[in-house]
């Protein structure tokens, strides 16, 4: 059975979690729209992400994805934590501020958060979608006997083979293009840098799940590219940062209009995984600075820190500025818009524009 008739979807788009950029309110705006809404709540814990549920259901009473991060904090290293920091201070000392002591593992990974798989059961919601690799069996057997649809992304056939193996039930195959983390299992192993148009097929003909295709989809077009690959549909999400729902500030959604989107970069010094973003002071720092990030989370105990400072002073220059590789096509419009929109270009005849 296809995901939209096990979801009751009418259409084949899923808008991407984005954590920290997606809210309730563009979720539920989704999915009214008759596409699959969204919330990322790895960037909080069981409390947040029950009010983020709550914020959904009160305006909408349709599917919606509920996305984790089951990542492998990486072990503590003071030494190059120390380094690190160090190298940051000239950045802080710009803006009359100074970097962390020390350096938090800031985000519990789904592996070890009980209490996120309790909220999880408890509310039910009706996709569960995973990001950096999988959960246990226990846990997955747990969502599955609540009733939640499960997702895990995939950015290889390793990947995808092994969530296929753990029983999970669609897999987002994340192309290079895509902006935002790459859902890479293991960082530190090499990255074969698939495309979302050679991973998508890939995936259709040897992964044994459906596939949802991820990376540089911006239209209803590219949505009809990915299903003629054998897709069961698309995911999307630089294409929804520019809507009014979503929380992406002013000097974002700016960013996205300006040069920077056509130069998207791959960058690990922000965070400590790699990420597509727009390229600004703090990714060019990355490049230059030629030391051995802490690892994550707690790279990005630092770069939220320096971020925060520098909005302090009414610098936007290094902030995350997540965006895939189609950004030059982002389309500033309420997200319902964007949804019908996309439908239209979708079963268009007209291709060509």
């Amino acid at each position: 059975m296809l995901l939209q008739d096990k979801l009751g979807i009418s259409l084949p788009i899923i808008q991407a979690p984005m954590a920290g950029v997606s809210t309730p309110e563009l979720a539920a705006v989704v999915s009214n729209a008759g596409a699959l809404g969204s919330i990322g709540v790895a960037a909080t814990d069981a409390d947040g992400a029950r009010k983020m549920i709550a914020g959904v259901r009160d305006l909408c009473a349709r599917p919606f994805n509920v996305n984790v991060f089951v990542h492998r904090t990486t072990e503590q290293d003071i030494s190059r934590e120390t380094a690190w920091l160090a190298a940051m201070t000239p950045l802080f000392s710009k803006f009359g501020a100074t970097p962390p002591s020390a350096l938090r593992p800031i985000y519990k990974s789904f592996i070890e958060d009980d209490e996120m798989l309790a909220l999880l059961i408890e509310t039910a919601p009706a996709v569960v979608s995973f990001h950096f690799g999988l959960p246990d069996a226990a846990r997955i057997g747990a969502l599955k006997a609540a009733g939640c649809l499960l997702l895990a992304t995939a950015t290889n056939l390793d990947e995808a083979v092994a969530a296929a193996n753990a029983g999970i039930d669609a897999v987002v195959a994340q192309g290079w293009e895509a902006g935002g983390h790459r859902g890479v299992f293991d960082p530190a192993a090499p990255d074969g840098r698939l495309g979302t148009m050679a991973l998508t097929r890939l995936l259709v003909q040897r992964c044994g799940l459906p596939v949802i295709a991820a990376g540089g989809i911006m239209d209803g077009q590219g949505i009809r590219a990915a299903l003629d690959l054998g897709a069961i549909a698309a995911q999307l999400g630089t294409a929804f940062v520019a809507c009014p729902e979503s929380s992406a500030d002013a000097a974002y959604r700016e960013a996205l209009t300006g040069p920077a989107a056509m130069n998207t970069v791959m960058t690990s010094a922000i965070s400590g995984r790699p990420a597509r973003g727009l390229p600004n002071r703090f990714t060019q720092w990355g490049e230059t600075v030629g030391l051995s990030h802490p690892g994550y989370p707690m790279t990005y105990d630092a770069g939220k820190a320096l971020i925060a400072a520098a909005k302090a002073a009414g610098e936007t220059g290094y902030a995350a500025q997540w965006a895939g590789q189609g950004a030059p096509m982002s389309r500033s419009m309420p997200a319902a818009e964007l949804v019908a929109l996309l439908a239209t270009e979708m079963n268009s005849p007209h291709r060509g524009t």
